[in-house]
């Protein structure tokens, strides 16, 4: 599956591979992890409230449109935080996770 973004620019940088959900995906290094999510993906996550897919908002970290897991717990913001080679992310908390969605 495609995401919605298509990169015009900067094509040139070094691949990075990352998991999200459990599925290998790549971006290039530089790219915030939103946009390497959403190169492959058509959303981040799904809403909490209703059956929408959410794939941010303010792109600048000033709403919590964007907040997903690293797989060993802390959230982070997707589209303020660059990607790293082997991160393990999570478009969910992990079942066992407080309501919080921290790591106990």
């Amino acid at each position: 599956m495609t995401g919605r973004l298509v990169r015009l620019a900067e094509a040139s940088r070094a691949t990075v591979s990352f998991t999200f959900d459990d599925a290998v995906l790549e971006g290039l290094q530089g790219d915030t992890v939103l946009t390497a999510i959403l190169m492959s993906r058509p959303a981040l996550r799904h809403a909490e409230f209703g059956p929408e897919e959410r794939a941010g908002f303010c792109l600048m970290g000033a709403c919590q449109d964007c907040w997903i897991w690293q797989d060993d717990g802390p959230r982070l913001r997707a589209c303020s935080t660059e990607l790293k080679a082997g991160m393990r992310l999570r478009s969910t908390p992990h079942a066992s996770w407080p309501a919080t969605g921290d790591a106990p």
